[in-house]
């Protein structure tokens, strides 16, 4: 039997329990060498507190111990316990040793008695198997057969200074009997509680037919303590205490590993998917589709080897399977190879905090990595309201500090506001990631719409998708809007239909004024090569006529100067012009 919290150090002058939360709400467990009284009423768990506290210093750190039984002989004890797994028979036989002190039923007391016999032997057996620990059971039994109030107190006096001379770490059981500013008036043990330097009380009560149990540490003298009352549950390791955040507390390990939601666009949309370890919550109402993105979520961590355990409050496991084949999620596969758990908690009955160390205790045997939990609002059922939120609270404290990708969907009330506001858990604020689904109605339809409200550590779309459901899957689509509202399902395919014929129309409108400007455009050219043409003739004739007429000049002047030379007469004379 080891230690629930293998962080928390055995502290000096301290005796750990090992009752998983008990010693981090006293810093260590109860005060060693001293005594501690465990009051409570009918079936509120005194013996088994006690026994346990007994089992894990035998098993955990070789204290052996002595269980001195009033009210029910040792046998029965043992076998009431068996199903704890303790092993009380091997520790029986060098470890643990249990006295039958219970008084007979035909007892008749015919004068005063004492314990000094008793303690005697105690001290004995305690010497023989070097005893640290030792529990008398329902000690108030015992002390009720003494004759008046005076006796009592000499001989509970006589059994605590026994105690302190024998150093043992001592637990006392006895029935409740209120609170210690008036129990002296109305109990004849009341004074015990001022006696003991440690006092636990357990309460056993029925909330709106719900069993609520809860544990208080009353006094804890040299010692801090958390004074609250803590929630309790008896599972099949005994007590298991309900631990809050507490100061001091070392932070759970944090993971900057993305794993994929199952939903591709979804992924995008979160800038690569989930971060390892963080708690994601996914509201809408009926069905949004919640239970189809967690099982997306649950499928594609069993395709990366990753042990997966989903837990279902609304239907049996095989229904769930079932069901989401339906839009092309396939689990059947991964159940029969046993890395996927399915868990049908309907068969889980009692108090939210039963609830969760039952959720816990299959995880871990799992060996889980990645938890879902369809819905999480079921925990706040009647009965649960006042403790639903610290057990929702406790529930993601505890898979970031164990590593577990938890994915948790919350029911969302169908008269309740169509506002994205608040859970019935009200854990929105506690989830690294919150997916909020919801209906949009129009033109006779009921579409499904998706968006991401927050996702701590990462970039996110803040844009609203339409989530779409078939055979193929689950996907992803743009939304659009046209004069301000939003469009879905048919209006949106009828508005991509028109876009695309409309994109269509342009692009051939497109083509055929490209035809008719490259045709203008040839006729152009065709037209300036024929003008160039027409413009290069004329520049030829222009240039033959020019040449044409300097030939004829030059000629006519040629002629003019033979003519005189020929006449002879003028050829002195220079040349009229």
């Amino acid at each position: 039997m080891k230690s629930p919290r293998s962080s928390l150090a055995e502290v000096p002058n301290k005796a750990l329990t090992g009752i998983a939360g008990f010693d981090e709400i006293t810093n260590g467990g109860l005060p060693t060498g001293r005594t501690t009284l465990l009051e409570g009423g009918a079936g509120s768990g005194k013996t088994i507190f006690a026994l346990q506290f007994l089992v894990f210093g035998a098993q955990s750190l070789k204290e052996p111990g002595i269980f001195v039984a009033f009210e029910e002989t040792p046998k029965r004890i043992v076998a009431n316990c068996e199903g704890f797994g303790w092993k009380l028979a091997d520790l029986q036989r060098k470890h643990l040793f249990f006295m039958d002190a219970k008084p007979k039923a035909d007892l008749i007391q015919s004068g005063d008695f004492d314990l000094i016999g008793m303690l005697a032997a105690l001290e004995a057996q305690a010497k023989k198997m070097g005893a640290r620990r030792i529990v008398f059971d329902a000690l108030d039994i015992l002390l009720a057969l003494l004759p008046d109030a005076a006796a009592r107190r000499r001989e509970f006096y006589r059994l605590h200074e026994w105690l302190l001379e024998q150093n043992l770490t001592a637990i006392i059981t006895a029935k409740s009997y209120g609170e210690p500013t008036d129990s002296s008036n109305t109990h004849p043990f009341g004074f015990i509680q001022f006696m003991v330097d440690c006092s636990v009380v357990l309460n056993h009560r029925v909330v709106l037919g719900v069993s609520q149990r809860n544990l208080r540490v009353q006094k804890y003298r040299g010692s801090g303590f958390d004074e609250n009352e803590s929630p309790f549950v008896i599972g099949k390791n005994g007590f298991d205490v309900a631990v809050a955040r507490m100061l001091g507390r070392i932070d759970s390990r944090v993971s900057k590993e993305r794993v994929s939601s199952g939903v591709k666009r979804l992924d995008t949309m979160l800038g690569g998917g989930y971060y390892r370890g963080a708690s994601v919550l996914i509201t809408g109402f009926p069905g949004t589709a919640k239970t189809t993105l967690s099982g997306a979520f649950a499928e594609e961590a069993c395709k990366r080897g990753e042990r997966t355990m989903f837990v279902s409050f609304d239907s049996d496991g095989a229904e769930v399977v079932r069901n989401l084949t339906s839009v092309g999620i396939k689990l059947q596969r991964y159940v029969k190879s046993g890395i996927l758990g399915m868990v049908s908690a309907r068969t889980i009955t009692g108090s939210a905090e039963t609830l969760m160390v039952r959720i816990k205790t299959l995880a871990k045997e799992h060996a889980a990595r990645c938890l879902v939990i369809d819905p999480v609002s079921t925990l706040s059922k009647a009965g649960n309201e006042l403790t639903a939120h610290s057990v929702a609270e406790r529930l993601i404290d505890w898979s970031k500090a164990e590593g577990i990708t938890l994915v948790c969907t919350s029911l969302l009330d169908e008269m309740a506001s169509q506002s994205n506001g608040g859970t019935p858990l009200q854990i929105s604020t506690l989830a690294d990631t919150w997916i909020h689904l919801n209906y949009l109605v129009q033109a006779g339809e009921r579409n499904r719409g998706m968006s991401i409200i927050k996702s701590r550590g990462m970039a996110h779309s803040n844009q609203v998708r339409e989530l779409i459901l078939s055979n193929a899957g689950v996907t992803l689509a743009d939304i659009y809007t046209a004069g301000g509202e939003v469009l879905m399902g048919t209006m949106r395919w009828e508005k991509e239909s028109a876009e695309r014929v409309a994109n269509e129309v342009a692009e051939v409108a497109g083509k055929l004024k490209r035809v008719s400007l490259d045709a203008e455009e040839a006729v152009l050219e065709v037209r300036a090569k024929s003008l160039q043409t027409e413009l290069l003739a004329k520049q030829v004739e222009k240039a033959l006529l020019t040449s044409a007429s300097e030939g004829r000049a030059r000629e006519l002047s040629r002629g003019r100067t033979r003519m005189r030379e020929l006449r002879g007469a003028d050829a002195t004379k220079p040349e009229r012009k």
